[in-house]
């Protein structure tokens, strides 16, 4: 998810990762992100069944990409890989602000109540746009260790951790966007082309 507003999420349950990167941004990244038109973001993610180094390398390899593209959110399957991971950050300009790291999330409960938020993507840059999600969630996910684990999420957390669960299925923010003549209008002036929004 790329970072298009300023704001803070009121997460309920604290987190501790035990994966660190730095967050300075590097000239070459090591995964490339995936943008708008490239099939590879249509394509299901598959479960993670067992979480180990491997898995953990990934992940680092994400975060870096990740704070190297200045966004707060990134799903495995935008840089390429087809597995039900995502690392989020809402605090990249703070160094000691752990990232949080879900491998396998489900949403098991969301709230009826909802919000029209501006979202934009690290797959469709420079391109940001209004969506209607639900105002809090509750899921359940395992950690960079494999631990399970559940937690409440509302704010700009609740949002991002919607966002970054949409890739795992194929599912881009666009084609949550409901105002598809403006949404239009800026694909076009970036480069994107309409005919790749899978609206739902």
């Amino acid at each position: 998810m790329a970072r298009s507003f300023a704001g803070l999420a009121r997460n309920a349950e604290k987190k501790k990762a035990s994966i660190a990167v730095s967050k300075e941004p590097l000239e070459s990244p090591p995964l490339k992100i995936f943008t708008l038109g490239d099939q590879v973001l249509r394509k299901d993610a598959r479960r993670v069944s067992k979480v180990d180094e491997s898995t953990r390398d990934i992940i680092k390899n994400m975060l870096k990409s990740m704070y190297s593209a200045k966004g707060i959110g990134l799903a495995a399957p935008q840089v390429g890989i087809h597995e039900q991971i995502l690392v989020i950050d809402l605090e990249i300009d703070n160094p000691t602000t752990p990232p949080l790291v879900l491998i396998n999330p489900e949403i098991i409960a969301s709230s009826a109540t909802l919000d029209t938020y501006e979202e934009g993507c690290l797959s469709i840059p420079e391109v940001y746009m209004d969506v209607i999600r639900p105002s809090n969630i509750k899921l359940s996910y395992r950690d960079e260790m494999g631990r399970p684990k559940k937690m409440n999420a509302d704010g700009l957390m609740a949002r991002c951790i919607q966002h970054e669960i949409d890739h795992l299925n194929g599912v881009l923010f666009v084609d949550r966007v409901s105002n598809h003549e403006s949404l239009g209008v800026a694909l076009k002036e970036h480069g994107f082309n309409s005919k790749d929004v899978q609206s739902i």
